[in-house]
C-alpha cells in the first residue's frame, strides 16, 4: 500500500556473557586498552571461524583499515589471522573509505570485507566492521553467529598465518571508476560549480579532489592530510566540527561544501553561504532527485531516527515506507530484500539503489552536486523547496555523558506510562522500536536512546520550527540529568 509503514523489530539473539560486542556497527574500543593485538587476533579469529562455517572462504577476504594510529599494522594482523584458515586475503595499501572496501568486495566477489576503522568516533578508538559478499553491513542473524563465535572457546588450532596468501592491493582506482558511472559529472561541469571538499583527515582524503581534477572540476580540499589525531577534532562531519569546510566555502567563493567521516560512510554539506544542511535534508534531496529526476522505481527505508519529511515524501510519491531500528545492518538487509530507491540514517549515511546496499559519503556528496547542478539553483534555494513542500521541519540531537546508573535511570523514566507531559508539552503517543520516541502535542517528537557505538544517551527531536527543537532537547535533558 503506498506510503504504508512497515516495522522491523530489533530482533538479535545475546549471546551468552560475551566479552567483545558488535553494536550498531561493528566492535570499537580504546586503543592500548581495550583495542589491543591480543583483542584484535581474537576477534579475527572470531570472523575467521564465521568464515569457516558460514561462507565460502576459497573467494578470499578484503581487508582495508582507515588513517587511525595503528590501523595498518591491526589490518596486516587480522590478514594474517584470517590466512590461518587458508583463505587468500586482498590488504589494502593505503588508508581506504569504507564503501571503497564495500565495493571492493562484491566485484572481486570475496566471501567478506574486514574494516578497521572506528568511523566518526573520537581519536583514540578504533574498531572492527564486518562487510559481506553483497558489498553491505552484515546482517544481524550474521553479527550474532561472530558474537556467539567470540563467546566460546576457541576452537581454532594454533595460528599458522601465511604470508604468501596476503596480496597488497589499491582499491581506490576500481573504485573512482565505479563513481564516474553513477553520477554526472558532464552536468556539474556545464553549471561551473566549485566545490569545497573536507574529508576532515579521514580516509577519503584524495578521493574526491581526484574526480574533480579528472573532469575539469574546479575544487579546493581541506584537512587531507592523514593524521591520525583528526586536528584535534573528532571525525564526526557535524556542524560544530566543519568551521574550516565553511571557511573555504567562502574563500573560495563555492557553491557547496562536502565533508565525510574518518571512514567516508557518512555525507554532510554546507552550502555557498556556509551553512549547514543537517543529513536529514540530505537523504530527502537526495531521494527526491532519484525518483523525480532519474525516475527511480520503488520504495524507501530509514531507521528510527530519522526525519517524518521522508514519510512525507513516501505518502506523495506513493511508494511504501520501511523503518528498522538504528543501525544501517537493519537497512542493508532491507535493501536485499525490497525494492528500495535508497535507505538512510539520522547520522549521515546513506545507501542508493543501483550501487550498494552500503552508506556511501563519496557518492552522496557527488549526487548533492548532481542535485545543485541539475536544478539549476543554490544548494540553500533546493532546501528550501523542501521545506514548503514538505516541511516545515527542523532537526536537533544533543549526546549527553553520563555515568551508567544515571543513564539507567533516565531511560527507565522516558520509556515509563507515568511520563505524561515533557515541559509544557503533552505526551500524545509513544513508540519503542529503538528506545523510546514521545510524541507531543503541537510540537512534533522525541527520542532517547543510549549509543551503540559510544558511551552517550542521544536525544534526538524533530518540531515545526528551529527553536522549538531546542526547548524540547532542553526539556528532556532537564529531566535526564534530574534522574
Amino acid at each position: 500500500m503506498a506510503g504504508k509503514k512497515t516495522r522491523r523489530k530489533q530482533g538479535r539473539r545475546t549471546p551468552p556473557g560475551p566479552v567483545i560486542r558488535f553494536g550498531t556497527d561493528g566492535w570499537r574500543g580504546v586503543i592500548a586498552r581495550d583495542f589491543t593485538l591480543d583483542n584484535v587476533t581474537r576477534v579475527a579469529r572470531g570472523l575467521a571461524r564465521y568464515l569457516v562455517e558460514f561462507e565460502d572462504i576459497r573467494r578470499g577476504v578484503v581487508v582495508a583499515y582507515d588513517t587511525r594510529f595503528g590501523a595498518d599494522r591491526f589490518a596486516r594482523r587480522t590478514a594474517e589471522v584470517i590466512t590461518s584458515v587458508g583463505a587468500e586475503v586482498r590488504l589494502a595499501r593505503a588508508p581506504t573509505p569504507t564503501p571503497a572496501l564495500s565495493y571492493a568486495v562484491r566485484s572481486l566477489g570475496a566471501a567478506a570485507g574486514i574494516m578497521l576503522t572506528a568511523s566518526h568516533n573520537p581519536a583514540e578508538w578504533l574498531g572492527i566492521k564486518l562487510k559481506a559478499s553483497y558489498g553491505g553491513s552484515a546482517s544481524p542473524r550474521a553479527v550474532a553467529e561472530v558474537e556467539r563465535l567470540l563467546s566460546e572457546e576457541p576452537r581454532l588450532p594454533r595460528l599458522c598465518p601465511d604470508p604468501r596468501r596476503i596480496e597488497v592491493v589499491d582499491l581506490k582506482p576500481p573504485y573512482l571508476s565505479r563513481l564516474a558511472e553513477l553520477v554526472d559529472f558532464a552536468g556539474i561541469v556545464r553549471a561551473g560549480l566549485r566545490l569545497a571538499i573536507d574529508p576532515l583527515h579521514g580516509s577519503a582524503a584524495g578521493y574526491l579532489s581526484t574526480l574533480a581534477a579528472e573532469h575539469g572540476i574546479a575544487a579546493t580540499e581541506v584537512r587531507g592530510r592523514r593524521d591520525p589525531l583528526f586536528g584535534g577534532t573528532q571525525p564526526e562531519p557535524i556542524e560544530a566540527n566543519l568551521e574550516p569546510l565553511r571557511e573555504a566555502v567562502r574563500r573560495e567563493r563555492c557553491d557547496l561544501g562536502l565533508a565525510s567521516d574518518g571512514d567516508a560512510d557518512r555525507a554532510a554539506a554546507v552550502d555557498a553561504a556556509g551553512n549547514f544542511v543537517d543529513p536529514h535534508k540530505i537523504f530527502s534531496l537526495v531521494f527526491r532527485h532519484l525518483v523525480e529526476r532519474r525516475g527511480l522505481k520503488g520504495g524507501v527505508a530509514k531507521t528510527f531516527s530519522v526525519s517524518k519529511m521522508i514519510d512525507r515524501m513516501a505518502e506523495g510519491y506513493r511508494v511504501p515506507l520501511y523503518e528498522t531500528p538504528i543501525g544501517f545492518k537493519h537497512i542493508a538487509e532491507l535493501m536485499l530484500e525490497r525494492d528500495l530507491v535508497a535507505g538512510g540514517e539520522e547520522s549521515g549515511g546513506i545507501g542508493i539503489r543501483p550501487h550498494l546496499p552500503e552508506r556511501d559519503g563519496l557518492l552522496v556528496s557527488l549526487l548533492l552536486a548532481e542535485i545543485v547542478a541539475t536544478e539549476g539553483k543554490a544548494l540553500a534555494a533546493c532546501v528550501a523547496e523542501l521545506q514548503e513542500k514538505f516541511g516545515p521541519l527542523h532537526y536537533r540531537r544533543v549526546d549527553l555523558k553520563l555515568d551508567p546508573g544515571q543513564k539507567q535511570r533516565a531511560l527507565k523514566q522516558i520509556a515509563g506510562d507515568a511520563l505524561r507531559k515533557l515541559g509544557q508539552w503533552t505526551v500524545v503517543g509513544r513508540e519503542d522500536l529503538d528506545g523510546t520516541k514521545l510524541y507531543l502535542l503541537n510540537a512534533g517528537w522525541v527520542l532517547v536512546r543510549a549509543s551503540g557505538t559510544e558511551p552517550v544517551l542521544r536525544i534526538y527531536a524533530e518540531a515545526p520550527s528551529v527553536e522549538m527543537a531546542a526547548r524540547v532537547v532542553a526539556s528532556v535533558e532537564q529531566l535526564v540529568r534530574s534522574a
